[in-house]
C-alpha cells in the first residue's frame, strides 16, 4: 500500500463526498484501507493525511480520531489487565494489523498524560469501568513526583540482567550498580552483570522481560538463558 495511493483514494472519495473528506472509519469502509496501512507509517494521525492530499480536515474528524486511538489504547489494557509498557505496545502491534504503531500514542504526551486522558475518555462509558479503575490506580501509585520521563530525559531506574553461574537473573533498581553488589555478597557464585537497560519504568519493563523468558524460569527471577535471549536483552539500551 503506497502513499501515494492513499491519498488519491483520499481525494476522490472527498470529491465524491461533496469536497469533504471522510473520516477515518468511513474511508475504510470506502476503501479498504486500514489505519494500520498508514498509521505510523506514513501519518501519525489521520488529519496529516487530509493535510497532505490538499485538504482541510473539520474538528470532529480530529476528535474522533482521539477517541479511536483511546478506545485502541483502552482494550490493550483490558486484555493486560494493567497499563501496557512500551514493549507490550511494541508487541501488540505486531500482531495484531489492526493496532497502531506505538509512536502514535506519543500526541497525547508522556505515559502519565496518556493515562490521564485515557481515564477521562472511560470515565461513564458502559464496559470501561475496570480500564477507569486501572488508570486511577496507576495515577495513585506514581503520583505527580514519580511521573515518567520521555526517551532522552533523566531515567528513574534500571532493570538489570545478570549471571550466577548458569543461571541469569532479571531484577529492578533505582541505582545502577547497587543491587549487582547486595547480590553479589549473598550468592554462593559470584555475580556478574551482563547489561542493564535505562527506562521510566522499572516496574514494567522488569515484567515484560520476566513474561519473555516465562519458558525459561528455573526459581524466582532467575532463568536458563541462551546466547539469543541475552542478545535480545543487550540491544536494548532504553526502554
Amino acid at each position: 500500500m503506497t502513499k501515494e495511493h492513499i491519498l488519491q483514494e483520499i481525494r476522490r472519495t472527498a470529491e465524491a463526498n461533496g469536497g469533504a473528506p471522510l473520516g477515518i472509519w468511513r474511508f475504510l469502509k470506502e476503501t479498504g484501507i486500514k489505519d494500520s496501512d498508514w498509521i505510523g507509517k506514513y501519518w501519525a494521525r489521520w488529519g496529516d493525511a487530509i493535510r497532505e492530499a490538499g485538504l482541510i480536515p473539520n474538528q470532529m474528524q480530529v476528535a474522533y480520531e482521539d477517541s479511536a486511538l483511546l478506545e485502541k489504547f483502552a482494550g490493550l489494557v483490558l486484555e493486560l489487565g494493567k497499563i501496557p509498557v512500551k514493549g507490550e505496545l511494541l508487541l501488540k502491534a505486531r500482531s495484531d494489523p489492526t493496532f497502531p504503531n506505538e509512536k502514535t500514542f506519543s500526541r497525547f504526551g508522556s505515559k502519565p498524560e496518556i493515562v490521564k486522558r485515557l481515564a477521562k475518555y472511560c470515565e461513564g462509558r458502559s464496559g470501561h469501568e475496570e480500564v477507569t479503575r486501572l488508570c486511577q490506580e496507576y495515577q495513585s501509585r506514581a503520583g505527580e513526583k514519580t511521573a515518567e520521563n520521555l526517551p532522552g530525559e533523566e531515567t528513574v531506574g534500571f532493570v538489570y540482567l545478570i549471571k550466577s553461574g548458569r543461571n541469569y537473573k532479571v531484577g529492578r533498581s533505582n541505582s545502577a550498580g547497587r543491587r549487582e553488589y547486595e547480590l553479589a555478597i549473598q550468592l554462593p557464585e559470584k555475580a556478574i552483570k551482563v547489561h542493564e537497560i535505562r527506562t521510566d519504568d522499572p516496574v514494567g519493563i522488569e515484567e515484560y522481560w520476566h513474561k519473555r523468558f516465562q519458558a525459561k524460569r528455573k526459581n524466582g527471577e532467575w532463568f536458563d538463558l541462551n546466547a539469543a535471549d541475552i542478545s535480545a536483552f543487550k540491544r536494548r539500551k532504553f526502554m
